[in-house]
């Protein structure tokens, strides 16, 4: 995410992880360079007028698993976590209209907009076709995406998992809607990747994850390089209820959500444990921040083939039709 947002809202400076780098890609471990070298398929379909891009690795005929990004973000942030999952499921990953490799919106968005674009991936690829119902798995701005989709389309899915998206407590102070300027055009790559930062601002081991996601966040922009997503998004752009749309979920649903994250501490996902009638599980993965995939992608990779394995060999424990949620 670029310099530009995070000027527009309330956090300390931090530094530029990357810009120390000037240019060159950080050595990765070859668990990395393996799992990124597994090439997807690039996907499109229209929704609502807008050209809709995806990625999807594994075998059509497995039972499918979505997975949507956070805010301003792409579908190349699951790039290496999505092969780990594609051994038991056909999974895809969605660029959101305005982001990524996806069409912009002159129009507008809206979230209802963005869960429409969920479901047609699983319809267009496949997933809906299979005899397992898919699971749509989102972070951050995706989780809230996600939950939506559970409440809407819920009869639909097998399930949703919600990775490190907040819904808080009334009591908790809620940021505002970010705002946005116009992108800088960038004269050259390397001055691109040295303005590129997390939102919200935090530290990054795993330099080499943070600079593949930095190069899939640009593209080329006449005489340089500027940031893919729309910085008009989030204009006249309304959130909902999460908390009534978190209660209406129409599936399972498990919550994880990283240690450390500033966005979502222990006492966020109790009141989202308790919103769920204390049926659904609520994951923590050990020494991540709010950027769980960036901080501990193989921690994250072992929880979710844990939970999947065991929703695929378990009825559901949760019926929204069954609990009381007082």
């Amino acid at each position: 995410m670029s310099d530009d947002i995070v000027s527009r809202i309330d956090f300390p400076e931090l530094e530029t992880p990357l810009a120390g780098l000037a240019g060159r890609p950080p050595e990765a471990p070859k668990w990395f360079r393996e799992v990124v070298a597994v090439a997807p398929k690039h996907e499109h379909v229209m929704v609502d007028g807008a050209r809709i891009h995806y990625l999807r690795w594994g075998d059509p005929s497995k039972p499918g698993l979505l997975l949507i990004h956070g805010n301003a973000a792409h579908a190349y942030w699951w790039s290496f976590i999505a092969p780990f999952l594609s051994r038991d499921y056909h999974v895809a990953a969605i660029d959101l209209s305005g982001m990524g490799d996806s069409e912009w919106r002159p129009g507008g968005y809206s979230m209802e907009g963005f869960a429409a674009e969920a479901l047609a991936v699983c319809e267009h690829s496949g997933m809906l076709s299979v005899a397992e119902p898919p699971v749509i798995l989102g972070h951050s701005f995706g989780g809230f995406v996600t939950i939506l989709a559970g409440a809407l389309y819920g009869e639909r899915l097998a399930g949703t998992v919600i990775l490190d998206a907040p819904v808080n407590p009334p009591d908790r102070p809620r940021p505002g809607t970010p705002t946005f300027r116009a992108h800088n055009i960038y004269p050259d790559m390397t001055t691109a990747l040295g303005r590129f930062r997390l939102l919200p601002p935090q530290t990054c081991d795993n330099l080499f994850i943070l600079d593949y996601v930095a190069r899939h966040s640009l593209r080329e922009a006449g005489e340089g390089y500027t940031w893919k997503f729309d910085p008009q998004i989030w204009r006249n752009f309304s959130i909902g209820d999460m908390a009534a749309l978190l209660r209406d979920t129409k599936c399972r649903i498990a919550i994880f959500r990283g240690e450390n994250s500033i966005l979502m501490p222990p006492a966020v996902g109790e009141f989202m444990f308790n919103l769920l009638g204390r049926s659904a599980p609520v994951v923590e993965i050990p020494q991540a921040q709010h950027h769980v995939m960036l901080d501990q992608p193989l921690a994250l990779v072992a929880a979710l083939r844990a939970l999947l394995a065991d929703w695929e060999h378990s009825d559901p424990s949760r019926s929204p039709d069954e609990v009381d949620f007082g």
